[in-house]
């Protein structure tokens, strides 16, 4: 009898021991909500801007969950505050994002769901039906067409965002890492 309480708790301590070493799969906006902290760099378009003589500076950003596959990202520092949505969408080891409603519109020329009309040759079927494709992967392939470009994401071995913001006058990138 007493061996098998032995044998009953060893077995309970190796499987306490498996489930604390295990990496969750799941990511989600749990796993990138926080703080960043890192630079913004500048990029202008123009010959002479009102950002001209600045290269970098020291910025944050506060990343919210706010439900259904949405982030909220509000960027600030000496130069540059400023908050916007994001959809955000799992690949691999990364947390993709992509703009949403009519930032999505503008940027891309047309409404989310409509990628493929527009000569998007990924196969749209055959994608939203293969399980072991990425929700990354679907997003593409039912909301772009081929060609559209993204600005940033989550690396989640590293814990760094990196997003760059396009403006009419340049384009201002964040690049930083979570706070713990």
């Amino acid at each position: 009898m007493k061996n098998v309480r032995i044998f009953a708790l060893m077995g309970v301590a190796v499987l306490i021991g498996l489930t604390s070493c295990q990496e969750s799969d799941d990511l989600s906006a749990s796993t990138i909500e926080g703080t960043y902290r890192g630079s913004l760099t500048y990029d202008s378009n123009l010959k002479s801007t009102l950002g001209a003589g600045f290269d970098s500076s020291d910025a944050t950003a506060e990343v919210s969950d706010l439900g259904d596959g949405q982030i909220e990202v509000h960027c600030f520092g000496d130069v540059l505050d400023t908050t916007f949505v994001l959809n955000y969408y799992e690949n691999q080891n990364m947390i993709m994002v992509c703009l949403d409603g009519t930032a999505f519109e503008s940027m891309y020329g047309h409404m989310m769901g409509m990628g493929g009309m527009h000569g998007n040759n990924n196969h749209i079927g055959e994608t939203m039906h293969n399980n072991n494709s990425s929700d990354w992967m679907n997003h593409m392939n039912r909301d772009h067409n081929d060609g559209d470009e993204h600005f940033g994401g989550f690396n989640m071995t590293d814990h760094t965002f990196d997003y760059t913001m396009q403006t009419e006058v340049g384009d201002y990138h964040f690049q930083g890492t979570k706070k713990r």
